[in-house]
């Protein structure tokens, strides 16, 4: 699949260019603490910058509207000259707009804080349109959801894809079609909102690795007790899928006791006292021979408890394939990410998505809704 892509559209100088990016980065203490999605837009801001077109940047931050985007303009501003305006519609940002010259940026605050926006409505696109002479979704990230500003906006403005959100499309497209033989790793929770995935990756891919909460869910489905671990809550359509003959589940983990003690345990010692927090060091070493057999290797999610401090088996696994040569090698979500990161091995991957959701989505679905907007004529 292709999108059409701002790198097409030419004599931009002068023009305001709406651009939807995916800002939404993590931030501890008013400090943005992972840059990766912001490095990931200044691909398409740097673009309209020097094309001397007058950029005006619309995103979200966090899950609630009060939530603001100060931060991520503090990072942006050492690049690029920008400026801050809190209210889309007011006085402010008129004067603002009006005072542009070519090359400048403005960052509007928090899209989100607008009910409008997460509701699609109409005349809340219509007033976004009528800022700028072009749209560009650069928020790949964000592009699995039906709000104002992904799929609103199209219908009003000549509109085409950021060049990251570009590149996401055609990498992740890559996924849909992978060489054998194939490897689909996936971690995280929620087997409900997984499920597609899983359907998709069991009938394209060759081998398809669980791990983190939803192994839980499938080792219970089998019968392996998995006592105080996270678990969703009686999950409809795993009995179809637990024993499918291409899944892989872990072997052993490392738990949490009901004494508050760390233990390696197989999956028969497990206890309703244990905590599961990471598969442990024999289920590392399965998933890493399988990484080491795959040319086609597809990944999203964390494999264990992350964000708690428990990162061995996803650190180690994204070692193994980042020594990997001559391989696909596609990697998505938060945790992920940022543990490849930490690793400083962001170049040896073929390519590191921005979405954790909308990923799944693109690659259980084949589309998402941004992305549609973007085809219409």
């Amino acid at each position: 699949m292709q999108v059409p892509s701002i790198l097409e559209v030419k004599e931009l100088c002068g023009k305001r260019v709406l651009v939807r990016a995916g800002l939404n980065v993590p931030i501890k203490d008013g400090t943005v603490t992972n840059q990766f999605r912001i490095d990931a837009a200044l691909q398409t801001l740097r673009h309209l910058h020097h094309e001397g077109a007058r950029t005006l940047i619309v995103g979200h931050i966090g899950r609630e509207p009060e939530e603001t985007l100060k931060p991520v303009f503090e990072v942006l501003r050492g690049t690029l000259p920008i400026s801050f305006v809190e209210d889309i519609f007011g006085d402010e940002a008129g004067r603002a707009i009006e005072l542009m010259k070519d090359g400048d940026c403005i960052l509007f605050e928090n899209i989100r804080r607008y009910p409008e926006e997460k509701a699609n409505d109409e005349e809340f696109a219509r007033k976004l349109a009528a800022l700028a002479d072009l749209y560009v979704n650069d928020a790949f990230s964000a592009s699995h959801r039906v709000h104002a500003s992904i799929v609103g906006v199209p219908k009003f403005l000549p509109h085409c894809a950021g060049i990251h959100c570009a590149d996401e499309v055609r990498e992740l497209s890559k996924g849909l079609r992978p060489e054998s033989p194939s490897l689909f790793v996936l971690g995280g929770a929620k087997f409900e909102t997984k499920q597609p995935i899983l359907k998709m990756s069991l009938e394209t891919y060759d081998n398809v690795y669980v791990g983190g909460a939803l192994a839980h869910d499938l080792l219970r489905a089998r019968g392996v007790e998995i006592g105080r671990s996270l678990a969703s809550d009686n999950p409809q359509g795993i009995e179809a899928i637990k024993d499918h003959p291409k899944l892989t589940l872990p072997i052993d983990a490392i738990v949490e006791t009901g004494e508050g003690k760390k233990a390696i345990r197989t999956l028969d010692e497990l206890t309703p006292d244990d905590r599961i927090l990471d598969i442990g060091p024999m289920s590392t070493r399965a998933v890493c021979e399988l990484a080491k057999e795959s040319q086609s290797i597809l990944w999203n999610g964390p494999l264990g408890y992350y964000e708690g401090g428990y990162g061995a088996s996803t650190e180690t696994l994204a070692e193994v394939i980042a020594s990997r040569t001559n391989v696909t090698s596609i990697v998505g979500g938060g945790d992920t990410v940022a543990a490849i990161g930490a690793l400083g091995l962001e170049k040896e991957f073929t390519f590191l998505s921005t979405g954790g959701g909308a990923m799944l989505d693109f690659l259980a679905d084949g589309s998402l809704v941004g992305i549609e907007a973007l085809k219409r004529a």
